[in-house]
């Protein structure tokens, strides 16, 4: 007996949603965007036309210090004579890498500890939200700024640092989501049955609220790349000679760099825009797409 087909006045929920989202063209181009940024950082080695740690020289064998755009280096060198096309390539692997790992890390976090205060709630949720409170008393780059100033500094410890003091808007809205699913119906008949707790969190209750956690956790990961940049240009986060957008804008803290020598910061500053400006159009299609009252 062979399936009935699908009317052609209705269509899967999938199709449905991925034709919300494309209708959204800022959103999607920023997805096209994005995507060829995650290509530009995975292949890195293939795409980058020197090696970004090795002095650039001239046909004469001077190296060319500051040197300004040319045929040869399509970017110029930086202060130390380095290609800066090449470092800006692998400064695109190393900030998404720690802009995706570190919003991964507050996601996990600020996820379990949502679900269990809200399922839980009574004394395990009032002492998980004071907890919350106290992290969230302080501003989040102080606080980030202020720990890394007593740990020495590199690509898993800036991770670390970010994802560690990142989870608390993930936690208010797990925790949120939680308090308004736990008493549904189709909840309460999976426990009546026999589910447990773990089941009933990580089974019945997370999945159902996973359309605004991927929202936050996408607006995440432009956060956690904004506040590498900051660590990095004041020194605190990646070193040298790995290259990120952060420590490549570091290049940029005089004002002959910043009036004569345009080339040095341009590149990285333009590539954080561009970036941050995606990753937010990106976000808002995701929200409009997962918001149920639309059409």
């Amino acid at each position: 007996m062979s399936a009935a087909p699908i009317s052609p006045g209705r269509s899967r929920p999938s199709g449905r949603m991925f034709g919300r989202f494309t209708r959204h063209r800022l959103a999607f181009v920023s997805l096209l965007v994005l995507a060829v940024l995650v290509l530009v950082g995975v292949f890195a080695p293939l795409l980058a036309p020197y090696d970004p740690y090795n002095l650039a020289t001239s046909t004469s064998g001077n190296i060319l210090f500051a040197s300004p755009p040319s045929r040869e280096f399509w970017l110029g060198t930086d202060a130390l004579g380095r290609d800066v096309l090449s470092r800006l390539i692998f400064g695109t692997r190393v900030s998404l890498t720690i802009g995706i790992s570190a919003a991964a890390l507050a996601l996990v976090i600020g996820v379990v500890l949502g679900v269990i205060a809200g399922f839980r709630g009574h004394l395990t949720d009032t002492l998980l939200s004071r907890f919350t409170d106290a992290v969230a008393a302080f501003p989040s780059l102080f606080l980030i700024l202020t720990v890394s100033s007593f740990v020495k500094p590199s690509l898993i410890t800036t991770v670390a640092i970010i994802g560690l003091l990142s989870w608390v808007p993930t936690y208010r809205l797990m925790r949120g989501e939680t308090l308004k699913l736990r008493h549904l119906d189709y909840v309460e008949a999976a426990g009546a049955l026999g589910a447990g707790d773990p089941r009933l969190m990580f089974r019945h209750i997370l999945p159902n609220a996973a359309a605004p956690i991927i929202v936050q956790t996408t607006l995440g990961v432009a956060d956690a790349i904004l506040t590498e940049s900051a660590l990095s240009f004041l020194g605190l986060g990646v070193q040298q000679p790995v290259a990120s957008w952060g420590n490549m804008l570091a290049d940029a803290r005089t004002i002959t760099v910043l009036q004569s020598q345009p080339w040095l910061w341009l590149p990285p500053g333009l590539a954080i825009l561009v970036t941050l400006l995606a990753i937010n159009f990106l976000g808002d299609g995701l929200r409009d797409t997962f918001n149920p009252r639309e059409r």
